[in-house]
């Protein structure tokens, strides 16, 4: 079993962030990724609100140059390592990944949440290129263009009202006639010139080439089919998050997200959690990484006092 000061779980950017912040600290740490390190961010085609990149960056790159400059200092990423257990033994935190086990002093969880699909054909194909998962990240793209937006909750509403800032147009598709948002959000939806809800339907389908999309609805009441020309698809139906391998170990909320203080640090002494899988308002690349920041200096603080 490999002993580290640290171990991070995901590799987004909150995960990369306390690896770097980690690494230059000289503690020894290691960073378990499930696949590569990417987070929701690298895939998004164009990040414009995050500091420092004035013409805007893709998510692939700004996510490859986090993990250049974490490795440059030493980081240790085991890709492909798909983290299935946590358990304590005493004071040490282990983690079981397949037949690997790591154990540590300390642990930050930094596994992210995955924004919830609808599942229909092109979705996947669009990600990225016209469908879109987050409205303050991809809106700007959409300048005074036509778009949709899938659900009928709170991020659903608060999604189109940004957009509508934005959008000459923005279609709230919701599969019922009446919306789940809190009444203020529906108030100021229903009163906005911009938008417009078409209710009691379902997407089945997004079709197009380059900006020009087609979005095929059903009404769920009569099966009859409607074609919504739109440059962009926001679907905003719920995030996951990404906790089933802690659950029973730190206290989560009732969506699953873990609870943390305002250093990050969870109900278990030496774990703590950073980014979009912790309970909070905004989930933002720049959130992330402040998280990631604040998640190391309550490590080093937690590694001294044990010393």
């Amino acid at each position: 079993m490999d002993d580290q000061h640290v171990i991070i779980i995901g590799g987004g950017p909150a995960g990369l962030t306390a690896g770097l912040y980690a690494s230059r600290a000289h503690l020894k740490t290691v960073l378990l990724e499930a696949m590569i390190p990417s987070g929701q961010a690298y895939m998004t085609e164009r990040i414009e609100n995050y500091p420092g990149f004035p013409d805007g960056i893709s998510g692939r790159e700004l996510i490859e140059r986090f993990v250049q400059q974490a490795t440059k200092f030493g980081l240790e990423i085991q890709q492909f390592t798909k983290v299935d257990k946590v358990a304590l033994e005493g004071e040490k935190k282990v983690i079981t990944a397949g037949e690997k086990k790591f154990s540590a002093s300390a642990l930050i969880i930094a596994s992210g949440a995955q924004a919830n699909k609808v599942g229909i054909p092109g979705e996947e194909e669009f990600t990225g290129k016209g469908v879109s998962y987050c409205a303050t990240c991809d809106g700007a793209f959409f300048k005074d263009q036509d778009v949709a937006v899938v659900g009928g909750g709170d991020t659903a509403l608060e999604d189109a009202l940004y957009l509508s800032r934005l959008a000459r147009k923005v279609f709230v598709i919701h599969r019922r006639d009446q919306l789940r948002a809190q009444k203020v959000l529906q108030d100021r939806a229903m009163h906005n010139a911009t938008i417009e809800i078409i209710w009691n339907a379902v997407p089945k389908e997004i079709k197009g080439e380059g900006m020009e999309k087609t979005l095929r609805l059903e009404n769920v009441k009569d099966a009859t089919e409607r074609q919504l020309a739109v440059s962009g698809v926001f679907i905003a139906v719920g995030q996951s998050p990404n906790t089933d391998f802690v659950r029973g170990v730190v206290e989560l909320d009732d969506h699953g997200y873990i609870i943390t203080d305002h250093d990050c640090a969870t109900s278990v002494a030496g774990i703590f959690a950073a980014g979009d899988v912790r309970q909070k308002g905004l989930r933002q690349i720049s959130t992330a990484v402040g998280d990631g920041a604040l998640a190391v200096t309550a490590v080093e603080k937690y590694i001294e006092g044990k010393t």
